[in-house]
């Protein structure tokens, strides 16, 4: 055999070694059965075989024998990295540990199974969840109107206050047995996003108490007697919870927080009972103005050794009834203008019992674990499915005005200039929807997926934020002058508080996305550092040696897999089964980008070690590469589970074609910017050896989403399913809708007015001072249109007038007519001037 042929055939056996991950005894087999050959077929020189053959027994006895490969590298290598990694704290290493890992940790892998995801079926809501949302849900949004509430109640309308409570709204997370609705994530995340199309004070008020709070922690950590007595009160509304987190001094960094309780003896209902003596000082507490109990989380110290030997015993979780003794409840923040209730509180020396601890005293120290776990299901659900609600209504109503607002005799939605930001309304609302869908479906799987959470809280908030601004670019000044038939502007100001809270956007995007998916996610980082901090030398030796072969095998494969798909375009890339053969190349090149995220969070790790903590810049850009691979993921899997809708196909399209070229962007700014230019030179080789493939989608594409939001269609309902339409005549949105209807009605008789006019059977010449509607009674008298018709275009102008209208008020500004009239309980609210604009 030539040597060249030989050679050859061995480099290729390798890099399938390699790509397929294979394992050290699969190498050894190989690498034994390549000297045989070249020994029989001499294809290489008989002295060098030998030499090659020692070598590798030299080499290859210490990696074949676990004993000796330890006591020869791994032991030195551990040694190693307990000098180099960074100590973690316990807060850390709480937060790393909290949740769990679930389609993250297949998107790290370099292969995804995605016959695993297809198979995950969407949570289907049961016939008394479906109930709740066609009739509790629209009757709430009915009581409820954005403008009344901020402007005339400065809260949510008293009748509506009492309706949440009677129908269980604060307890659809609360199991049944307790009293509560008993619902599962997809339906609580349903009916959040139809509030939020209505009312965003509503969607936070009923939001609050079923996302990270005392019920949530009532339900996992609570003792047996704390669950009967609060949790059936807190699910007829009979208290009403927040829950207190945020110091001046610690937000970002809750786990710092200086809020402080000693153990004490003190007295309690006559008694000298163990407690704890708390002091703190809290705000931007959601619901905590009007609250009748509070969750507290602070610190707790032991320096009279009451409960033991240790002073500082960590974070602790309590709960607080506001009447109590030294509870100062202090006035209302206004966050952007919003009136959903918010505000501080704070105590000095407030005595509670030991029993007041969520779960008693053996939880003292565990609340930051318990709030870290209830965070990776609340974050997943509240903000996602809000900010999903603000898109839907944006894109419904924006896409409405766009076909019925008209410039220069053409709907402004035709122009190529609004088709722009259209496309990327619907487009980003695709993917938004799907992602909150499948995050909330995980959730009732029984995952507490803390890092898809993260990416779900911090992707669907920001392209909401987006959404809204091109919705107000498109709307113009129907969108900037406030008043009751303003449907955008309330939004577009309040947005940037889901920015803020549950994990302000620039923190989690920095350091949490990839910072803890990097080591949760990994199969190998988190068990490597396990390892370090392992006491017993014995096992930590067995359990670091396997973790890192397992690593290097990994990071090989990754590195060649990467580098033969960049090379092959991914054709060598099987697409999964049964899906719809135009998103094949997707799934191909996904598993391309869990290859190539791998790669590099296995670059970046080994590179810069704990330096990567301070590499926010990088970090953020590896985080994104996480989160639009699951975005994606989310979008496949949403367009299999509805049927693969043929008229969907454009915003499937644009969404997934989006992901890639931005997964293209996030790469090359990793390369461009590593510290080691050389480094950054090789990965940008490896991802693209033939050059960067992948476009932002096209106009033509883009021209396809537009149409779907400017008119009538499944596609449009399915887009947009949960917005509330049933405000009543005056409502913006309804509004919208008829407009809608009538233009799209009247279109083919004003074009063929238009033809009759270009014709010349019809005059059409018209002077300023012309009555409205003259050229439609010269078409009537002339035949070209009968009395229906005129009939359709006169009510067709009413209602365009209407849509097109902006409030206007007088020299106060409405503040004489934002009170409201109650009469024997019901309320009439004097409504602002309208000019009609022609």
């Amino acid at each position: 055999m030539p040597t060249s042929l030989f050679v050859l055939a061995v480099a290729l056996v390798a890099l399938g070694l390699a790509y397929r991950n294979a394992s050290g005894l699969a190498w050894i087999v190989a690498a034994a059965l390549a000297l045989v050959v070249a020994g029989a077929t001499h294809a290489l020189p008989y002295a060098l075989t030998l030499a090659v053959a020692l070598v590798g027994v030299i080499v290859g006895l210490p990696l074949a024998i676990p004993t000796l490969r330890r006591s020869l590298i791994s032991d030195g290598v551990l040694r190693l990295y307990r000098r180099i990694m960074p100590p973690m704290s316990q807060t850390e290493r709480e937060a790393l540990e909290a949740g769990t890992v679930w389609w993250d940790g297949e998107l790290f892998s370099g292969r995804p199974d995605w016959q695993r995801l297809l198979a995950t079926r969407e949570t289907a809501l049961t016939p008394e969840e479906r109930s709740f949302l066609a009739n509790e849900t629209e009757t709430l949004c009915a009581m409820v109107s954005d403008w009344e509430t901020t402007n005339v109640y400065k809260d949510l309308p008293p009748a509506a206050w009492d309706y949440i409570k009677e129908k269980g709204f604060f307890g659809m997370i609360i199991p049944k047995e307790y009293g509560g609705l008993g619902f599962s994530a997809y339906a609580h995340a349903e009916v959040i996003t139809k509030l939020s199309t209505r009312s965003g004070t509503a969607a936070v008020t009923v939001m609050v108490p079923n996302s990270l709070g005392p019920g949530e922690l009532l339900l996992h950590y609570g003792t047996d007697q704390q669950k009967r007595y609060y949790l059936p009160r807190l699910a007829k509304g009979i208290e009403v919870p927040c829950f207190a987190l945020t110091n001046p001094y610690a937000g970002s960094d809750a786990a710092a927080i200086p809020d402080h309780a000693f153990v004490r003896w003190g007295e309690h209902d006559g008694k000298r009972v163990l407690g704890l003596c708390v002091t703190w000082d809290k705000r931007y507490i959601t619901l905590g103005p009007v609250a009748t109990l509070l969750g507290l989380a602070f610190r707790v110290y032991d320096p009279e050794h009451l409960l033991g030997e240790v002073d500082d015993l960590g974070i602790t979780c309590a709960l607080i009834p506001a009447t109590h003794p030294g509870v100062v409840i202090g006035r209302r923040h206004m966050p952007l203008n919003a009136v959903f209730q918010n505000g501080p509180n704070s105590g000095r020396d407030v005595f509670i019992p030991m029993e007041w601890v969520i779960g008693g005293q053996p939880m003292i120290g565990k609340g930051w674990r318990m709030l870290m776990e209830c965070l990776a299901a609340g974050r997943g659900i509240s903000l996602p499915s809000s900010n999903t609600g603000l898109a839907m209504l944006t894109a419904r109503s924006v896409g409405a005005y766009a076909r019925v607002r008209t410039q220069f005799r053409l709907p402004i939605g035709k122009f190529e200039g609004i088709e722009e930001p259209l496309a990327r309304i619907g487009g980003n609302l695709y993917v938004m929807d799907a992602a909150r869908r499948l995050t909330a479906t995980a959730l009732d799987l029984g995952e507490k997926p803390g890092v898809l959470s993260a990416i779900a809280k911090y992707h669907i908030t920001e392209r909401a934020r987006r959404i809204i601004n091109d919705g107000m670019d498109v709307i113009g000044g129907k969108g900037i002058c406030m008043g009751p038939s303003n449907f955008l502007g309330g939004a577009y100001m309040q947005h940037p508080v889901a920015i803020t809270v549950e994990g302000a956007n620039i923190l989690t995007r920095s350091l949490i996305i990839f910072g803890q998916g990097a080591i949760r996610c990994h199969p190998y980082l988190l068990r490597e550092m396990n390892a370090t901090q392992e006491a017993d030398h014995a096992k930590a030796s067995v359990d670091f040696d396997r973790a890192l072969f397992g690593h290097l095998r990994f990071a090989l494969s990754n590195f060649v897999r990467t580098l033969v798909m960049g090379l092959t375009g991914t054709r060598l890339v099987r697409a999964p089964r049964d899906v719809a053969p135009a998103t094949r190349r997707y799934y191909r090149q996904l598993t391309r980008f869990s290859a190539v995220l791998a790669l590099l969070a296995d670059v970046a790790a080994g590179s810069l070690g704990g330096a990567l903590k301070r590499k926010e810049k990088l970090s953020a850009r590896l985080g994104d590469l996480l989160s639009l691979l699951y975005l994606a993921s989310a979008t496949l899997h949403r367009y299999e589970a509805e049927g693969r809708q043929e008229a969907d196909a454009p915003l499937l399209h644009w969404a997934v074609q989006d992901a890639l070229f931005r997964m293209q962007g996030a790469v090359e700014g990793v390369a461009a910017n590593f510290p080691n230019r050389l480094i950054g030179a090789l990965v940008r080789f490896t991802v693209f050896p033939l050059g960067r493939w992948f476009a932002a989608p096209s106009d033509r594409l883009g021209h396809e989403v537009a149409q779907r939001l400017i008119a009538p269609s499944a596609a449009r309902d399915r887009l947009t399913a949960c917005v509330f339409l049933g405000g009543g005549d005056d409502d913006p949105v309804s509004l919208l809708e008829r407009a809608l209807a009538a233009t799209l009605a009247v279109e083919p008789v004003q074009a063929r007015i238009r033809a009759a006019v270009k014709a010349g059977t019809l005059d059409g010449e018209l002077t300023p001072e012309a009555a409205p509607g003259l050229l439609t009674q010269r078409a009537l008298r002339a035949g070209v249109i009968d009395a229906a018709e005129a009939n359709l275009i006169a009510t067709h102008h009413a209602l365009v007038a209407r849509v097109i209208a902006v409030d206007d008020f007088g020299q106060d500004l409405g503040a004489s007519l934002l009170t409201p009239a109650i009469d024997k309980g019901a309320k009439t609210v004097a409504p602002a001037r309208q000019r009609i604009v022609a």
